[in-house]
This record gives structure tokens, C-alpha cells and sequence, in this order.
């Protein structure tokens, strides 16, 4: 797609991420219609000079409306409910469907979201751009990318941006969810020698990607919001205790499940990406802080 001013459709414009994406979008010129259901998150994207799409979103949402008059949709929205995540990941995957349906017959951009850690991971070294995603039958949240695949299969202009942990001073994705374990146990903790890699990016540097993905338009294409692709868990998990002033212990496995609960899955995994695809196709250079910068 050549550069040009476009009207873009935002889903979960007033989240973390889709502040910042919304930012990004106004300052390179482009008009926005940001989804919120809130007066509050209206009063957000005005102040940001963004027209507002004033509505909740769920499986049932029809986008035909919101979709006619923009010449792009970025979807950010996402419940991040854990007590209810394979609910979720399918009414995401139902959220997709419908905005392909919307689209379906023009050659507007959709871009959707999903994460780097459903990749399939190879024997060793970082998953790249090329990876597909695993079923959704083992990782709930390749819903997404299952219904991106049939989307875009039905001709629908779709891309995927898949993120790592992204990261301000205030939030750092699941490292948030680690830090407020931590305070809760009294002591930060990683298993083994906590060399299992996890990947990040500053949540400046994925708003940029986003845009810079959006007016590409390239369909079927898949991007890696990754700064950082391998940072051991070991040193995440001492951030986190010179954070919190906390002691930091290593835990054999048995000990790692009794302490991390539901992270252990994630405290346990080697969770590399590469991006190098990404910044070779879009000219992305990542320039943000660094996620340790970020917790200390």
C-alpha cells in the first residue's frame, strides 16, 4: 500500500497499547476512529484529536458500521482476564471472524494482534516471523492467528503483529504479574539457573511497528514487535527483587510450581523471538529502553 493519510479503525484504543498506537497514528497524520466503551476513554481519544466509536466489544459485534468509512482497522482489544483466558482467546478468535466479515470484498489493511510465545518453537534459537503458530488446542491464545489463517483465506487484506513482553516504567506485560507475585510472597524467584529467555520491546517501539505495519498493508504478513529477543529469566527475576528490595532464590522445579502457580508455565519457557524479518521488511529500529532500565 503506498504511504498515504488514512482513517483508521482502532479496536482497544484506550488500553496501554492502544494509547500509545493512537498517539503514534495522530502524529504521522493519519485521522483515527478509536473503539471505548466509556465516556471516560471518549474524553481519552478526543483529547488526542481522535474521533470516538462509543461501544463495548465482544463476539456478537457487528463492525460494518465502523468499518465503512475507514480505510484501515488495527485490533488492539484483548481481555487479559486469566481466570477466563481460553473464553477469551475465542471471543477474540469471534472478534476476528466479524471484522473479516466487514471487510470482506474491499482491499482495506486489517492488522491484528497476537503474542510471539504461541509460536512454535524450533530445536534451538529464537522463533522467527517464519514459525506458524501452535494449535489452539495447546496454546489458547493461536485462536487469534487460527482466525486470521480463515480470514484471510476468505481474500480479507489481514496481517498479524505478534508482541513479546512490552514495556514502560509503569507496566512490563506478565513481568507485571511476576513483580506483584513477588511482593506478595516476599522473595523474587526464578527455576534452575534461569537462563530460559524471554523477549521485549518498549511499548514506544511497538506503537511505531504498528503504524509503520498498517501502512504497508502487506496481506498475510507476520511481524515480530521485538527489541530484545533473549533476556535469561534469572535477570528479570533479580530487576525484580532489587525493585521490590526482595531476596532473590533459585528454586528446583517441584519448588518452582509450588511458587510461581499459573506462571510457571511461562517462568519456565524459553520465550526468544527474533524480529529480524520485521526490521528488514519495515525499516523498523527499535530505540526505546531495554525492559531491565524499565524495572529498575
Amino acid at each position: 500500500m503506498e504511504e498515504q493519510i488514512m482513517r483508521i479503525f482502532v479496536t482497544g484504543a484506550t488500553g496501554f497499547l492502544g494509547q500509545h498506537v493512537v498517539a503514534e497514528l495522530r502524529a504521522a497524520g493519519h485521522q483515527v476512529l478509536g473503539l471505548t466503551r466509556s465516556e471516560a476513554g471518549a474524553d481519552q481519544l478526543r483529547a488526542q484529536g481522535a474521533a470516538v466509536q462509543l461501544q463495548g466489544i465482544d463476539a456478537r459485534t457487528d463492525f460494518r458500521e465502523a468499518v465503512a468509512d475507514c480505510d484501515a482497522v488495527i485490533h488492539l482489544a484483548f481481555d487479559h482476564n486469566f481466570a477466563r483466558f481460553k473464553e477469551n482467546c475465542e471471543t477474540d478468535r469471534q472478534i476476528i471472524t466479524n471484522l473479516g466479515a466487514a471487510l470482506r470484498g474491499t482491499a482495506k489493511p486489517l492488522l491484528i494482534t497476537s503474542t510471539t510465545m504461541v509460536a512454535a518453537r524450533r530445536a534451538e534459537g529464537p522463533v522467527t516471523e517464519d514459525d506458524p503458530a501452535l494449535s489452539s488446542d495447546f496454546a489458547p491464545r493461536a485462536a487469534s492467528e487460527e482466525a486470521g489463517a480463515a480470514v484471510l483465506a476468505q481474500g480479507v487484506n489481514i496481517s498479524v503483529m505478534r508482541l513479546p513482553q512490552v514495556h514502560d516504567r509503569d507496566r512490563q506485560g506478565l513481568v507485571s504479574d511476576l513483580i506483584a507475585h513477588a511482593a506478595r510472597l516476599g522473595v523474587s524467584a526464578y527455576v534452575g539457573a534461569g537462563a530460559n529467555p524471554w523477549c521485549a520491546a518498549h511499548v514506544s517501539d511497538v506503537a511505531r511497528l504498528y503504524r509503520l505495519a498498517i501502512e504497508a498493508g502487506q496481506p498475510g504478513a507476520r511481524y515480530h514487535a521485538v527489541a530484545e529477543s533473549a533476556i535469561p529469566f534469572r535477570e528479570i527475576a533479580e530487576a525484580i527483587g532489587a525493585k521490590l528490595g526482595l531476596p532473590v532464590e533459585p528454586l528446583s522445579p517441584e519448588e518452582g510450581a509450588a511458587h510461581f502457580g499459573w506462571l510457571q508455565h511461562f517462568a519456565t519457557r524459553d520465550a526468544s523471538s527474533s524480529s529480524a524479518q520485521t526490521r528488514a521488511r519495515l525499516g523498523w529500529q527499535p530505540v526505546g529502553p531495554g525492559l531491565i532500565d524499565d524495572l529498575l
